[in-house]
Formats: C-alpha cells, sequence, structure tokens
C-alpha cells in the first residue's frame, strides 16, 4: 500500500472516531460511524485477494445494515420527542432499535455471525485495526446512551455474547478466528455492566484493546495465524512465545495478570447489584475462553512441532518489522493488576 494512501486512511479513521466521540448531535455521530466504515475497507482488501474481498463486503454489508437502522432510529426519535442530541433518547422503540444496531456495529451476539469470518480473511493488521479500534466509536455511543437503554436487551445479549463466544471458540485451529471469538465474549463482558458501573466498561474496553494489540503484533511479526505453526515458534524467537503466553493468560483473566483486574471488579458489581446468578454464567463462560487460550499457550510452550531440521536451534533472519511498541504493550496487558485500588475508587 502507498505510504499517502496509508496516511490518508490513518487520518480517516482517527477523525471519524473522534467525531463520534466528541459530537453531541446525532448526525455527526453517525457521520463518524460512515467515516470510520469506508476509511477500512480499503485497508482490509489490501492485499488484493478473493477471501479479503469476500471478508470486505461482508463486513460493508453488515455495517450499512446497522447505520440504516441506526439512521431510522435517530428519525423516529426526533420525531416523536423533537430532540437531535444523543442524551435524548428517550423513546422506547427508537431506543430498542438503536441498541439492536449498536450490538450489529460490536458484533454482540446473535448479531455476531459476521465477526469470524470477516476477521479469518483479512490480513492480521487489518484484523488487529476491526477488532480494537473499530470497536471505540460504537461503544462510546452505547456509553452515553446508556442510561436510556432497555436494561433486559442488554443483559440477554451480554450473557449470550459471552457464552457463544466461549462456545465459538473451543474448535477453532485459526489464530485469527479464535481471536475474534474472544472479541465477541469480551465486548459482552463489557455490555454487562455498563448500566451499573460504566467506568468498569470503559476499564475493561482499555485493557482488552492492548491486549489485543499485544497479541496481534506478536504474531505478525512471527507470521502466525494457526495453532499447527505456533508449535515452531519457540526455537525461533523464545521472547516473542513468552510474550504471546503471558498475555493469552491475561486475555483469559488469570491472576496475578491485567485481564483479571476487569473480571474481577465486574462479577463483584454484580454480585454487589444482587445478580449473582448474572455474575455465575459469566463467570463460567470465561472458562470456556481460558480453556481455548490454554491450547494455543500449551501448543506455543510445551510441544515442539515434528521437523527434519535435526538443530534445534534455526538461522535468525534479519528483522524488517517494527518490534518497539511490543515490550511496553506487553507490561500494561499483563503487570498493571497492582493499580487495581484505583479503579475501585473510581
Amino acid at each position: 500500500m502507498s505510504p499517502y494512501v496509508f496516511i490518508i486512511i490513518s487520518i480517516s479513521l482517527f477523525m471519524g472516531t473522534s467525531l463520534t466521540l466528541l459530537s453531541n448531535h446525532w448526525l455527526l455521530a453517525w457521520m463518524g460511524l460512515e467515516i470510520n466504515t469506508l476509511a477500512i475497507i480499503p485497508m482490509m482488501t489490501h492485499p488484493n485477494h478473493p477471501r479479503s474481498t469476500e471478508s470486505a463486503i461482508k463486513y460493508f454489508l453488515t455495517q450499512a445494515t446497522a447505520s440504516m437502522m441506526i439512521m431510522f432510529a435517530i428519525i423516529y426519535n426526533a420525531w416523536t420527542t423533537n430532540q437531535w442530541t444523543l442524551f435524548q433518547m428517550s423513546d422506547i422503540s427508537a431506543s430498542t432499535l438503536m441498541t439492536i444496531a449498536l450490538a450489529m456495529k460490536l458484533g454482540l451476539a446473535p448479531f455476531h455471525f459476521w465477526v469470524p469470518e470477516v476477521t479469518q480473511g483479512i490480513p492480521l493488521l487489518s484484523g488487529m485495526v476491526l477488532l480494537t479500534w473499530q470497536k471505540v466509536a460504537p461503544m462510546s455511543l452505547l456509553y452515553q446512551i446508556s442510561p436510556s437503554l432497555n436494561m433486559k436487551i442488554l443483559t440477554t445479549l451480554a450473557i449470550a455474547s459471552t457464552l457463544l463466544g466461549g462456545w465459538g471458540g473451543l474448535n477453532q485451529t485459526h489464530l485469527r478466528k479464535i481471536l475474534a471469538y474472544s472479541s465477541i465474549a469480551h465486548v459482552g463482558w463489557m455490555t454487562i455492566i455498563i448500566l451499573i458501573n460504566p467506568t468498569m466498561t470503559l476499564v475493561n474496553l482499555l485493557i482488552y484493546i492492548f491486549s489485543t494489540l499485544t497479541l496481534f503484533l506478536a504474531l505478525n511479526l512471527s507470521s502466525t495465524t494457526k495453532i499447527k505453526s505456533i508449535s515452531n515458534l519457540w526455537t525461533k524467537s523464545t521472547p516473542m512465545t513468552i510474550i504471546i503466553f503471558l498475555t493469552l493468560l491475561s486475555l483469559g483473566g488469570l491472576p496475578p495478570l491485567t485481564g483479571f483486574m476487569p473480571k474481577w471488579l465486574i462479577l463483584q458489581e454484580l454480585v454487589a447489584h444482587k445478580n449473582v446468578l448474572m455474575a455465575t454464567l459469566m463467570a463460567l463462560s470465561a472458562l470456556l475462553n481460558l480453556f481455548f487460550y490454554m491450547r494455543i499457550i500449551y501448543a506455543t510452550t510445551l510441544t515442539m512441532y515434528p521437523t527434519s531440521n535435526n538443530s534445534k536451534f534455526q538461522w535468525l533472519k534479519p528483522q524488517t518489522k517494527t518490534i518497539n511498541i511490543i515490550p511496553s504493550l506487553t507490561i500494561i496487558s499483563s503487570l498493571l493488576l497492582p493499580i487495581t485500588p484505583i479503579f475501585i475508587i473510581l
């Protein structure tokens, strides 16, 4: 991709998300979502391949449908309330339609089917942007209008996402699909707590983004896309294997890593608000995610893929991909549990 094209796409992604984050008017927020959608499509189709083109078309059709529903909800709400501001979503029908549309944008179950297929068909770095940056704008809208949303619908979508996100990733062998199902489950965790404690949603989103960035950059550096190929990584790059190991454990929510913090705080909030059954279902669904993370860890650290080379050490090729940011992201995604009291105070 031409550097000029890449710069234009990056600026468009940043401007689209910023417009949605900073706007107080529904039309501007909708425009930001559309700029985001259109900006990432050229990134998804590079390099040109039938599979990436198919994934881009699936993504465009899904996002266009969600955008149409958002616009219909905006117009219907403006018609009934004479208000275009984000905080005036008082009509029940418009609120319900907006919840469904944002769930489709985020990939919440049962509107999650596009996420694994699209992520599988595009390059690793495009998948990284899709599963991290593209979550920010819709989640900010969900955060801002959360007081007017239907609690029952959000709870149902969140629990279904955590369960199906964990269940769908159990039999996958492609790492991009596994990370897509992981994204579905994590968005469910963010949604379940947004009405009770929206700050926890932001904390969970930030930790998820840092952990997913670390994992995608490590996989891109090692050019690994399958569980079978990751088993040969130990002899090629031991530090990268350790980084993947730590990040996967953090995503699974094991103490004393950073990923344990949002799950712990969310479960604590749910129990404090007398939602014990909901907290139990969420904790059980986390075990499903942990299982397929452990599958990757087992293949990464405890097995060695059969090879005809008798030497355990291979010649290292000159590295052309940047790795400067990976150590910092690893520290953030793995070692921030001691600062948990700050978020408890918030």
